[in-house]
C-alpha cells in the first residue's frame, strides 16, 4: 500500500464514475482500476462494489475511506512542511464556517505579526471539514457554530474529535435579503411570509448529516431550498431570485464582502452559539495565539 493508491481511492470515492476519477487524476482508467484492485487484494477487503450501473463504496470501503482521509491529511502536512520548496517559511492555517469576522481576524493576525516569509492558509469550508482539519492539525484553529437544532450532534463531535470549544458570542436569528427585495425595509419577519422565496443554504451534503448545517433553523422544513458551497454564488442567487439566507445578522457598513445585503430579525427563534475550536492538549504557535487574541475582540459571552 502506498500514498498514491490511497489518494486514488479517495478520488474515486468522491467521483461519479471511474472515468471521471481517471480524468481528475490524469491516469488511464485501466491503470486506475488495476491499482485499486491490487490494493484490495493486499488488504483482503473489497473497497468498491462494481456493477453495470457504476461503482459504490462497500461498508468496509467506507471505513477505509474514513481512515484514509486522515492519513492523507497528515501526509500532506508533512509533505508541505518538509518536502516542498516552501519549507523554512512560517506556517499557519485556519478552518472556518462562512463568517466574515473569522476572515478579518486572519488578515489582522498577518498584518500585526508582519512575518518576512510565510505560507498561510484559510479554509472556508463545511462543518465536518472544519472539525476534521482541527483534529488532524491541518489547521490550528477552527471557527464554528451550532444552535439548539444541532447542539447535541455538534457537542458529541467535539468529544469524538478531541476538540475544545470556546464560545465567543450568542446571536439571534436573522435572514438576509438583497436591498431591493420587497421585504428589505422590514424590521422583523416570519418564515411563513417568506414561503414563496427560496432559502439559500451552504451545502453540507457530503457530510451525510443534515444536522451539520451551519445555519440556524436546521430542523425547519423549507418549501424552497437552494444549496450552494460558495459565498459569492449565494449572494448572486439571493440577488437574482429574490431569495434569502438564514444568518446571525452580523452585517456592517465595513462588510465589503457582503455588499447589498440587508438583515431582518426573524420571528422564529433558534440562536446561534459561535466560537472557536482547537485540538485538546496542543500548544498554539505564536500565530495561533495571535489569531485567538483577534477572535476574542469579538467575544460577547
Amino acid at each position: 500500500m502506498n500514498i498514491n493508491q490511497i489518494k486514488y481511492v479517495l478520488t474515486v470515492a468522491g467521483s461519479s464514475s471511474m472515468r471521471e476519477a481517471s480524468t481528475r487524476l490524469y491516469v488511464s482508467q485501466p491503470a486506475l482500476s488495476a491499482s485499486i484492485r491490487e490494493l484490495e487484494e493486499e488488504l483482503g477487503i473489497l473497497i468498491f462494489e462494481r456493477t453495470n450501473k457504476g461503482i459504490s463504496l462497500t461498508d468496509e470501503g467506507r471505513e477505509f475511506v474514513s481512515y484514509a482521509k486522515k492519513a492523507v491529511g497528515q501526509y500532506e502536512i508533512l509533505e508541505s512542511r518538509y518536502l516542498s520548496k516552501d519549507s523554512g517559511k512560517e506556517r499557519f492555517s485556519v478552518s472556518t464556517q462562512h463568517y466574515n469576522f473569522s476572515v478579518k481576524a486572519f488578515t489582522d493576525t498577518i498584518r500585526s505579526m508582519e512575518p518576512d516569509k510565510y505560507v498561510f492558509s484559510i479554509h472556508e469550508t463545511k462543518t465536518k471539514e472544519v472539525l476534521e482539519d482541527v483534529h488532524s492539525l491541518k489547521s490550528e484553529i477552527g471557527v464554528i457554530s451550532f444552535s439548539s437544532s444541532n447542539e447535541d450532534v455538534i457537542k458529541k463531535l467535539f468529544k469524538d474529535y478531541q476538540l475544545e470549544f470556546i464560545p465567543l458570542m450568542k446571536r439571534d436569528t436573522y435572514i438576509y435579503v438583497w436591498r431591493d427585495h420587497e421585504f428589505a425595509d422590514r424590521r422583523t419577519i416570519s418564515l411563513d411570509e417568506l414561503k414563496d422565496y427560496p432559502c439559500v443554504a451552504f451545502d453540507q451534503t457530503n457530510d451525510g448529516n443534515f444536522y451539520l448545517t451551519e445555519e440556524a433553523m436546521a430542523d425547519y422544513d423549507f418549501d424552497k431550498m437552494i444549496k450552494s458551497d460558495d459565498r459569492a454564488t449565494t449572494m448572486e442567487i439571493i440577488a437574482e431570485l429574490g431569495g434569502y439566507a438564514v444568518g446571525s445578522g452580523m452585517l456592517s457598513e465595513e462588510d465589503a464582502i457582503l455588499p447589498g445585503l440587508v438583515s431582518i430579525k426573524l420571528q422564529e427563534e433558534d440562536p446561534l452559539i459561535i466560537g472557536y475550536i482547537m485540538r485538546k492538549g496542543i500548544t498554539l504557535s505564536a500565530y495561533g495565539e495571535r489569531y485567538v487574541e483577534e477572535l476574542l475582540k469579538y467575544k460577547e459571552l
